[in-house]
């Protein structure tokens, strides 16, 4: 499936989010069977991020994946295009400095963080490889990109049973956790028209970043992908 062929506009995109934004944790976790919470920390590892240090979490949602650069030190800032998002972020994370921006034209100068990260929001950037290219633009030359993102299950029993999940198994289970369940039927279609491991990897080295590569996680349901700039 085309990224085109799941119909959806800027807008309307930012309005399901804004949609979701309630209970879009507790949803996650629910629907990744508490696996989100691992990925996190996955990312947050291969960020590795340093005293000091100024990181992008671009897509930061709520706020929930920033948090815990913040405690490990750095400068942080949340990023996202959700100002429902940002609400439900701030209202619970008041500390972190949230701010609104479009992935395809970030708010920032050039050459302003030593490590940019998204997790799991590449996908829903309208043009992912501008989003790609505009975190090259605004990381310090040298400085470090890590991708989170669903991905292609590597072993085919595996993956049959998994799309089978996604969509059979998660649009009731939304229904039953979520504040707007009609949007994970698109979420659930997005990740089966996104790109595999490699050619993730080729759309990060067209935006110009450096050695990508990436690691499996849950089987390849997930894939961190990393590069510098």
């Amino acid at each position: 499936m085309a990224r085109a062929e799941l119909d959806k506009q800027p807008g309307e995109v930012r309005r399901m989010f804004d949609a979701v934004a309630r209970r879009y944790d507790l949803t996650n976790d629910v629907l990744s069977l508490g696996q989100d919470r691992r990925w996190r920390r996955d990312v947050i590892e291969a960020v590795d991020p340093q005293p000091g240090e100024i990181v992008l979490d671009l897509a930061a949602g709520t706020g929930t994946s920033t948090q815990p650069f913040a405690d490990a030190g750095a400068t942080v800032v949340p990023c996202d295009f959700s100002l429902g998002m940002l609400q439900v972020g701030k209202s619970a994370r008041p500390e972190l400095p949230f701010t609104a921006g479009d992935g395809t034209k970030l708010p920032f100068a050039d050459s302003t963080f030593d490590a940019a990260t998204i997790s799991f929001g590449l996908r829903n950037i309208v043009d992912p490889g501008r989003g790609l290219a505009e975190l090259h633009r605004v990381t310090k030359p040298g400085g470090r990109l890590v991708v989170c993102e669903f991905s292609h299950p590597t072993w085919k029993p595996f993956r049959v049973a998994y799309l089978e999940y996604l969509m059979k198994a998660l649009p009731p289970m939304a229904r039953a956790v979520s504040s707007s369940p009609d949007a994970y039927v698109y979420l659930a279609e997005s990740i089966r028209a996104w790109p595999d491991q490699e050619g993730l990897a080729r759309l990060i080295r067209d935006a110009g970043w450096q050695r990508p590569q990436w690691r499996n996680l849950t089987g390849g349901i997930v894939a961190l992908h990393r590069a510098t700039a």
